[in-house]
C-alpha cells in the first residue's frame, strides 16, 4: 500500500501529522526539564567521560549534580529535535520531498518513547539498570554499549591526574 502524496488533501493530513508529532515531542521534553527542575535532585554525580573514539588521550573526569546532568541530557534531545525539524523544513520546503514527513513523524515519536529522562521523569520508572545515571550509549551493529566510566578506579585515576583528589 503506497500513500497517494499527490493527493492536496491526503498531503496536508501527513503534514498535520508531522507537526502534530514534532509539538508532541517539544512539549514532552518541556515538561521534562520542568520535572527535572521542580525534583530539583541536588545528589553529586561523578564519572569519567569517555575519550573520542581517535583520541589517545584519557577520558576526563566530570562532576555534576543529577539535576544538572538530565538538563544536559534533556538539551541533548531536544538539540537533535530541533535538527530534525529543520532538516524536514529544508527537504520539504525547499527541496519540495514529501514522503520524508510520513517517516520523520514516525520516528520522533519512536525517539520520544526510547528517550530514558522521558521513562523517568514522565513515566515514573526508577533510575536503575538501563536508566542508572550517567547513560550509557546502545553500541552499533550489536556492539557493547558504550558509556562514561563509573567504577571508582577510574574515577580515582582521573582525580590524580587532574591532582585536585577531594576526600
Amino acid at each position: 500500500m503506497t500513500i497517494p502524496f499527490d493527493d492536496p488533501e491526503v498531503l496536508n493530513y501527513v503534514r498535520i501529522g508531522y507537526v502534530t508529532a514534532q509539538v508532541i515531542v517539544l512539549a514532552t521534553y518541556y515538561l521534562v526539564s520542568l520535572k527535572i527542575k521542580s525534583k530539583n535532585d541536588q545528589t553529586v554525580l561523578k564519572y569519567v567521560e569517555a575519550p573520542g573514539p581517535m583520541s589517545t588521550e584519557p577520558g576526563t573526569l566530570v562532576t555534576t549534580t543529577v539535576r544538572d546532568y538530565d538538563l544536559s541530557e534533556t538539551s541533548k534531545l531536544l538539540r537533535a529535535a530541533y535538527m530534525g525539524i529543520a532538516m524536514m523544513a529544508f527537504m520539504h520546503l525547499y527541496m519540495k520531498y514529501t514522503q520524508p514527513l510520513f517517516i520523520q513523524a514516525l520516528m520522533g515519536l519512536k525517539n520520544l518513547y526510547d528517550a530514558k529522562l522521558v521513562h523517568i521523569h514522565i513515566l515514573g520508572q526508577p533510575a536503575e539498570g538501563d536508566l542508572k545515571r550517567p547513560f550509557k550509549t546502545p553500541g552499533m551493529f550489536g556492539a557493547a554499549p558504550t558509556g562514561p566510566a563509573t567504577d571508582a578506579a577510574s574515577i580515582a585515576a582521573a582525580e590524580k591526574r587532574v591532582g585536585s583528589k577531594e576526600e
